[in-house]
């Protein structure tokens, strides 16, 4: 389920779902635009975890979830608790991230 945040309310799909994965981002970014669509299409691969995309400058309670100092960054939590993170622009490491929470 790909989902984009409308406001700076990351923490609240964490609590509620045992496995989020997160892109962080930003409108000018160009990296994070290219990585968009590989994001979604792992989404639709995985209906049943939340893939959500975060605006890191919009929301930066959110971007303090995971330490985003990069962007893009994709961040992975379980259980309520943030498990790993990748600064990446390769759709192979986005890939192994998302393995690593996921039976695929």
């Amino acid at each position: 389920m790909f989902k984009e945040l409308d406001q700076d309310n990351l923490a609240e799909s964490i609590k509620n779902n045992d496995t989020v994965v997160v892109q962080y981002s930003a409108t000018w970014c160009g990296n994070c635009r290219l990585m968009k669509p590989k994001f979604k299409k792992l989404a639709s691969e995985n209906e049943d975890i939340p893939f959500i995309m975060v605006d890191a400058e919009k929301y930066p309670e959110s971007r303090k979830l995971a330490n985003v100092d990069n962007l893009p960054t994709f961040a992975t939590f379980v259980s309520g608790e943030f498990k790993n993170q990748v600064q990446t622009n390769k759709f192979e490491s986005l890939k192994e991230l998302v393995n690593e929470v996921t039976d695929n």
